[in-house]
């Protein structure tokens, strides 16, 4: 398929100059905000089937990142719209719980050994936020302690004063979160032999930039609990993309609390809360005389076609080996563009980081110093060339043999235009300005 040439962004840039006076940051989620892509590419899109998305333009592109990893299956994958409409027509909220939630209360928790309860939510920050205050609630402390290398765990003030972005948050707040070297296990107890007797809990994600072993992962879980604290793990990546359903079931290896979101319902707001009954507990309204641990809340957490579209999606990878369909496409990926760096002789420049599952890309200049700029202009050409591309791979049921082809295609053609740009100063060729960090101090 010869490659696409785009460059028509007419009513992309009138939406631009619209949306920033309707929606703070033009978006409802920062990673979609117009800092994070070229000038070139598309402002909104305007619909999606399988894993390609049309903008305002008409333009038609392979989506690399689906839903920024929330698609598992495909754009309007046909069982999961079709489950959604079903229970659509009987009603989508009520003033008590719908049946459906006990069906996928059961169905979920039987695929996680050693957890026994769950809560459900519309977002990933208030099941992480959910179990950092479990936490506290059940040690009786306060402290949190998160690895400094990952750059997300929630929107909440435990975890964003933790980041640059600390406006807003009290510094009696934020001073509660701790970090310390990711997968360093020395790392991890210098932190509890500062704090003793002190941290509540370690919250990280099972695997992320290293491969991690059931060995380093169980490590890491023993000097937490040796500690007195708890260990949650985040699979709001992980879950349904490393394994199905997701890492720590893979390693064997049960930590006290789970939290889960992203590809779970196929790009269907559900996300959800497990753990281990003893600390889950707290949340309910069974132990007479207890205090009352106020957990999630939430009008839309029972909401009925999001709960669907969770079914239907456990369903699916169920009945196909979806997990083993998106690690060939990750490797095939992986596999070419490393020989496309090499041909290009930009090994130096171009590095393929993390997994089959989730594929990125880190952009170094002729110093050895990570590049926003080199960056910006390697997704510009992407872009232009049919691929809607933030640096990340992240393949799901719906992508091809043919689209990695024509991905890998379009990768080595900008691959020319990032040695020009090394060699000659980006500026002379990116369109506009350099895409910024999400999250930096300074706007």
């Amino acid at each position: 398929m010869p490659l696409k040439n785009i460059n028509n962004f007419q009513k992309s840039n009138e939406y631009r100059k619209k949306i920033h006076d309707l929606i703070p940051g033009g978006a409802h989620t920062y990673s979609k905000g117009d800092d994070q892509f070229p000038q070139l590419s598309p402002a909104a899109i305007t619909h999606g089937k399988g894993s390609h998305v049309w903008d305002l333009d008409g333009n038609e592109y392979i989506e690399c990142l689906g839903g920024l990893g929330s698609i598992s299956l495909g754009h309007a994958y046909e069982p999961v719209v079709k489950r959604v409409i079903e229970e659509l027509w009987k009603g989508n909220n009520f003033s008590r719980p719908s049946v459906i939630e006990m069906e996928m209360a059961e169905r979920f928790l039987s695929l996680l050994p050693g957890h026994d309860m769950i809560k459900f939510a519309k977002n990933g920050s208030t099941v992480t936020t959910a179990a950092v205050k479990l936490a506290r609630a059940y040690t009786g402390r306060k402290y949190v302690a998160r690895p400094a290398e990952h750059p997300f765990y929630s929107y909440d003030d435990w975890f964003i004063g933790s980041t640059e972005v600390k406006s807003g948050i009290p510094e009696e707040i934020y001073k509660l979160t701790l970090t310390f070297k990711a997968d360093d296990p020395d790392s991890l107890q210098q932190l509890f032999n500062n704090y003793p007797n002190q941290i509540a809990c370690v919250i990280s994600e099972p695997e992320k930039y290293n491969p991690v072993t059931p060995e380093l992962f169980k490590q890491l879980i023993d000097i937490a609990h040796r500690n007195g604290a708890l260990w949650i793990t985040d699979e709001m990546i992980t879950g349904y993309r490393s394994y199905f359903p997701g890492s720590f079931v893979k390693f064997g290896i049960t930590p006290d609390l789970a939290t889960w979101g992203k590809g779970i319902a196929n790009g269907f707001s559900f996300c959800a809360l497990t753990g281990k009954k003893e600390i889950m507990e707290l949340g309910g309204i069974r132990q007479k005389g207890k205090e009352k641990l106020f957990l999630i809340s939430t009008t839309h957490g029972g909401e009925t076609c999001s709960i669907a579209a969770a079914l239907a999606t456990l369903e699916e990878f169920q009945k196909h080996n979806v997990i083993g369909h998106n690690h060939h496409l990750g490797k095939l990926y992986m596999q070419g563009a490393q020989i496309l760096i090499e041909k290009h002789q930009l090994t130096h420049y171009i590095k393929i980081l993390q997994f089959p599952w989730h594929v990125s890309l880190a952009y170094f200049d002729l110093n050895n110093q990570p590049s926003w700029g080199l960056r910006t202009l390697f997704h510009q050409e992407m872009i232009k060339r049919g691929v809607l591309f933030q640096g990340i791979f992240c393949p799901h049921f719906s992508h091809t043999e043919e689209d990695v082809e024509y991905i890998l295609n379009a990768f080595d053609e900008s691959c020319v235009i990032f040695r020009k740009g090394l060699e000659d100063g980006w500026e002379k060729y990116l369109i506009g300005e350099p895409i910024q960090p999400v999250f930096r101090k300074y706007i």
